[in-house]
Formats: structure tokens, sequence, C-alpha cells
């Protein structure tokens, strides 16, 4: 089965329900396959021809809705492009996958032209809601186009590339085909409750797989997918009323947000049922908002770009009043998926006993194919059908899994492992500490040293003594800060990560290695 099923059943079934609502705009289901299926024309019409890439760059929108359609009913591969790189990272992607065409919105021109003219792969170009010369208008694409059914593609066809963010070297392109995301969009689906009656809110941007992923969990029920073009609290707030939204997909960051707007004592949220959260767990205070706000609604996720079926934890485990194994769990990322399996393995391959820290693997058919254009990193990745996560983390007696760290964020300081994760949760139970990120930077004697970086809360107060101290009757002496840096804010990654890659940069900079 080929994803392009997803649209051309809901059609079907539910012709007149709405499928798509974005900034007023509203398609059912039947208007959604029709315009997908004119936008693939459109494009077949131009000389694209099945598995080549087209590249999109553009915020949030309808028309990027549309050509994930187009894509999966005819079989081109899309490339979705993170908008928010620079030209001069940008053009290496667009190098590497070589896409035959572009699209682009009004506000990305400049990068589109650049990427044009340093890929000589493209040979047309369309520009959503602009007149650019050399490049075809999007709606009178699809205005000159038919909504006939153009031939499908094959379960192994390859559906997207979606670029890494480069954090261990050059972005690297993640295939999934159609089967692989039709698989893990079926068992998400499962795993978390969805409901073909269920109203979805999708913010986080199109480029990232978790809000595509999310949103094929979705609809491939049938549901009504509501698209936002960004996060901006209050009109995610009027949105989740007028639309009466009942799930929605959101990183911790933005659930503190809503949680802190001031229209948020106004917020009605009795209809919401299903909030997935991802990229961390949640800080135990704000989960309590949430759950009081909300109910047992949160389900947290944990997967990646490489593998999509991770695992869960679900609204019945989110115990705020359970025992101490409950409460720990809390800080887990879960069970994994009814069909996914899970190791936890030291450095020679052999399985972790309970509770013990090692890499996490995982093995499902919701993982990526490989790498594009990348055989080595897909061999060393990809082994014996494991994806190695370069997660480290523990796994308890029922198969709950703790993230600890990332392999390549580990501090060896004197010979001796510390998990940030640990440092940071330290510093998070004092008072005055509202959030906190902890990195290795360069010791002359060490090696390496423990250096955490801490958000004050409003109008709270502590010194740098005061909170290594406090660490320390915490956690071993070893693991506590050397040094504090008091920012006002975190830097953060599009999906609501913190950038610990910025906040290291500037201690690493001069050295050609980015570990001691």
């Amino acid at each position: 089965m080929h994803l392009g099923r997803i649209l051309e059943q809901n059609a079907r079934l539910d012709p007149h329900r709405t499928a798509l609502v974005f900034e007023g705009r509203r398609f059912t289901h039947a208007q959604h396959l029709a315009r997908a299926r004119r936008l693939a024309n459109g494009l077949a019409a131009r000389g694209l021809l099945a598995q080549e890439r087209v590249a999109i760059i553009s915020r949030n929108s309808a028309e990027y809705m549309e050509l994930f359609g187009a894509c999966m009913v005819a079989g081109f591969v899309i490339v979705n492009l993170n908008h928010r790189l620079a030209v001069p990272e940008l053009l290496p992607i667009a190098r590497d996958c070589e896409p035959a065409a572009l699209v682009f919105s009004n506000e990305f021109i400049a990068e589109a032209r650049a990427i044009r003219e340093a890929t000589p792969s493209i040979r047309f170009a369309i520009g959503i809601e602009c007149a650019e010369p050399g490049a075809d208008e999007y709606e009178a694409v699809l205005a000159a186009s038919n909504d006939s059914r153009p031939a499908p593609p094959s379960p192994t066809d390859l559906f997207c590339l979606i670029y890494t963010s480069g954090s261990t070297g050059r972005p690297k392109g993640v295939m999934y085909n159609h089967h692989g995301m039709l698989t893990a969009a079926r068992v998400q689906s499962h795993e978390t409750n969805a409901l073909s009656t269920d109203v979805f809110l999708v913010v986080m941007p199109l480029f990232h797989v978790g809000a595509l992923i999310e949103h094929l969990t979705f609809a491939w029920l049938g549901a009504t997918t509501v698209l936002h073009r960004a996060f901006e609290p209050a009109t995610i707030l009027e949105s989740m009323e007028q639309e009466k939204v009942t799930s929605a997909h959101l990183a911790p960051v933005m659930i503190q947000r809503l949680l802190d707007a001031p229209e948020f004592a106004r917020h009605d949220g009795s209809r919401l049922r299903n909030i997935q959260y991802a990229s961390a767990p949640m800080p135990l205070p704000i989960l309590r908002r949430a759950l009081a706000a909300w109910g047992p609604v949160l389900v947290q996720i944990y997967g990646m770009t490489e593998c999509l079926s991770g695992t869960a934890l679900k609204p019945h485990q989110h115990k705020l009043d359970g025992d101490p194994v409950s409460l720990r769990r809390l800080g887990s990322a879960g069970q994994p998926f009814r069909e996914t399996e899970l190791r936890v393995v030291r450095d020679d391959g052999t399985d972790c006993a309970s509770g013990e820290i090692g890499e996490v693997l995982l093995r499902g058919e919701g993982t990526m194919v490989g790498y594009w254009n990348n055989q080595a990193a897909t061999i060393e990745a990809l082994r014996d059908g494991w994806y190695h996560t370069l997660d480290l983390g523990t796994l308890d007696e029922e198969g709950f899994l703790t993230i600890l760290d990332r392999k390549r964020d580990m501090i060896i300081s004197g010979g001796e492992n510390i998990y940030s994760w640990e440092v940071e949760e330290a510093l998070r139970h004092h008072q005055a500490v509202h959030e906190c990120a902890v990195i290795a930077v360069p010791d002359a004697q060490w090696g390496e040293s423990v250096k955490a970086c801490v958000v004050l809360r409003e109008g709270a107060s502590a010194t740098e003594a005061a909170l290594i101290e406090h660490c320390r009757t915490l956690i071993a002496s070893y693991k506590k800060p050397r040094s504090i840096d008091f920012l006002p804010e975190l830097p953060r990654l599009f999906n609501g990560k913190v950038d610990k890659k910025a906040l290291r940069a500037p201690h690493w900079a001069a050295r050609a290695r980015q570990v001691s």
C-alpha cells in the first residue's frame, strides 16, 4: 500500500468532512485529493518523473500539505528544506539531493534564487503567492491541470528525504519509502489512540519529521488537520476554541508558553483529549500544571528523524500521585510501541542489565531506508536491522526507557563519565532555577569539565556558589558544575529542544576536536 491511498480512501469514505484548515481556508477530503492530483499532474506536465526530487522551502501552508499529497499520489520524492538555515547551509543539501524542481513561498525568494543558481539539476520552479521571473505561479499550475489519478507509486518507492541537523558532521538525507512512513503512521495512530473524529492541531514546522508523521497519524483515520504557520500562544489558544481542537502535537516548551499566556485563564480546554509531546520529558512543575488544566491527556513520544516508531509514555502512566516507581517513570520516555523492538547495549553489543547505562537500539518497520548518497553512514547506523540511536539510556524491569544523554554529549572529566541529565535534574530541584542545560567545556586539568547554563525564575536570585553547593547535596561531587553561566534564555532549535551545540560552540571554537 502506498501513502496516496490515505487521501483516496478519505475522499471516497468521507468526502465532505474537512481535511485541512489553514488561516481561514478550508478543504474537504475530496477537495484536498483533487488539488493534490492537480499539482501532481502539473509537475508531471513540466517533466518531473517518478522518484525525482522536488524540494520545497516555505513556512507551513496549505500548499505545503498539497505538495506532500502530490508526492503521496504520484511517487515524486519531496525534500522539505529547513527554511531556518542560511543559504550556505542550504546549498550543500540542494547539491546533495539534486532536485529536479523547486517550490518556494514569497518570503524565501532570495533563498530560492541562490538555490536555483547553484543547483544545475533544477529544471523548473514554482512560486507560492509570488511572481518570480522564470518560475510558474502555484495556482496557475493547478488551474491548468486536471485531477485525474496519476500512476500510483509502489510501497518501496521513496517518499521523502529529510535532512538531519548536521550536529555530527554534514547534514544527511534520511530516506523513507511509502511502506515505512505508512506503517509508522498506522502504528502511532493505534499507540496514541487517535480517532477519525479528531481535530488535530499541527504547529511544528513541516520540514521536521515530527510534524509530518503526526499529521499522517491522524490523516490515516480521516481526521481533520488544523495547520498553523507558526507558534503564537494567543493564536493557538483561539484556534483551539474556534476549531474545537481535540488533539495536538506540542513540544514541552510550547506547552509551558500556552500555560503562561495571559489568555490561558479564559481558555476552555475541555475538548482536548490528546496532547502529544516530544523532544524531552516534561519538567515536573509543567507536567503538574498541564494535567491540572487539561486532565490525563498527555502522551510523550520518543522517536527521531531516522526512526519514527520508538516509545510512548501514555496518559495512564503520567501518575503524579503514584508510588516511587511511577514517579521515577515520569522522567522516562515510556515503553516501546508494540511493533517496535528495543534494546540497550554495551559497547561490545551485549544487552545491558536492568538499570545499566548503554546505547539505545531500535528496530521496526517505521525506520529509515538509509541515508541518501551516504552508504558509509547508513552501514554505521543500521547494523543487523537495528538503528543505533547514539542515545544513552537505561531500561527497567518493565521496559521503561530513560534517556540520559546523547553519546557525543557525554562529559568525560578526569576519566569519569558524567551524564548531563543527572546534573540538570539536580539544578531543577533548586527553587530559583527556571531552566538549565549542562554542557562539556575544555579543562586543562581534567580534559573536560561540567558547565551549567541557567535561566533563573523571574524575581529569583542565586549565586554560582550556591547552585554548585546545592548540586553537591544531590549528586556525586565530581558531577557538580565547576562553572555556571546565567543567561536570560536558552537557545533553542526549531523543535523546542535546547540548542546545546550553540552553547558549546564558543568554548570549543579554537579546537579541531569537540571533545577532549
